[in-house]
């Protein structure tokens, strides 16, 4: 049918109003919601606790937007190995929306791993050696191991814990988990000693590194922030030479914190400026800075749970 001008002109108009209003309630939600992830390889994702995911795959991330990355939950606790009956935080959840995002829809890395590391002071045969503290690591190394067997684990590192406080007292009696205070015993709580020296502290931390990669293909990595790692290891942690500097070992650090979500990061910087600080003698640029709690955990909370930065370029 043939349309006089006017007619084609009024349709054009209103296409355009319609095209107008389209791109103004567009700028709009983009400007409401930060951006997904970036740059290419990074990918959002939390751990532990349940974080409630909506909606039907591919999952997207709750309240900051872009892709469900990946999860990373608690294999294991120290206190259980040592008989101590504490809690394992573990999402099916979670684990199960990020394995469907990855092996489905080739989004992120599926789910991790860690395992909550207890120092040598809760060793309950703890006798001030090295060879005791490297035992006692691969000990842990070895439940870290059988527990991740029992769960559907995607990536290829698995983390140690290493922090204070520990959340006590449900993740543990110890509040410094025994790497710088010696308990009467694993479970007690009551201080025997105060001081655990720093070789001692490395060779537990030994003693799991080297049982992964002897028994498993798995890498050990370690989940820590600079001025936990300073207090367990030394001050010159970031020297060769110290018994806190790890220069080849995978790490996910959780400083700095923010309670703010829509600072979500881009990169390895928040989006109000500050960047995240690895630590033993590693910066964000060395290839084996792979994730940063940005949110939710170290004692600075927001109101859904902890949030991660995961650089899916140096995956291992």
């Amino acid at each position: 049918m043939k349309r006089s001008w006017p007619a084609v002109a009024g349709s054009l108009a209103l296409a355009l109003a319609i095209a107008v209003a389209l791109a103004t309630v567009t700028a709009t939600a983009a400007a409401a919601a930060p951006a997904g992830d970036g740059p290419a390889g990074f990918w959002y994702g939390t751990d532990s606790a349940t974080v409630p995911v909506p909606g039907s795959p591919p999952y997207a991330m709750p309240v900051i937007g872009g892709s469900y990355g990946g999860y990373i939950g608690m294999t294991g606790n120290w206190a259980n190995l040592a008989g101590c009956q504490r809690i394992v935080v573990w999402s099916s959840a979670n684990s199960a929306q990020a394995n469907t995002n990855y092996l489905t829809y080739h989004r992120g890395i599926g789910t991790g791993v860690y395992y909550f590391m207890g120092g040598p002071g809760v060793d309950p045969h703890y006798d001030g050696s090295t060879g005791e503290a490297y035992s006692w690591g691969q000990q842990q190394a070895a439940r870290a191991l059988y527990d991740a067997s029992l769960e559907r684990v995607t990536y290829p590192v698995i983390f140690m814990d290493i922090e204070i406080p520990g959340n006590a007292p449900n993740y543990t009696p110890a509040p410094d988990n025994g790497w710088n205070t010696v308990y009467t015993s694993a479970c007690s709580g009551v201080v025997r000693q105060s001081y655990v020296p720093a070789a001692v502290d490395r060779a537990d931390f030994n003693g799991f590194w080297d049982y992964i990669v002897a028994r498993s293909s798995f890498k050990p990595g370690v989940y820590s922030a600079p001025q936990v790692w300073n207090s367990i290891f030394g001050s010159d942690s970031a020297s060769p030479g110290s018994p806190g500097y790890i220069p080849r070992t995978d790490e996910w650090t959780y400083w700095p914190e923010t309670a703010n979500l829509s600072d979500a990061p881009g990169g390895w910087c928040l989006r109000s400026g500050e960047c995240a600080q690895f630590f033993g003698g590693q910066t964000s640029s060395s290839p084996y800075a792979i994730m940063w709690q940005w949110s939710g955990g170290g004692g600075i909370r927001n109101p859904y749970g902890d949030f991660d930065q995961i650089d899916a370029n140096r995956q291992g």
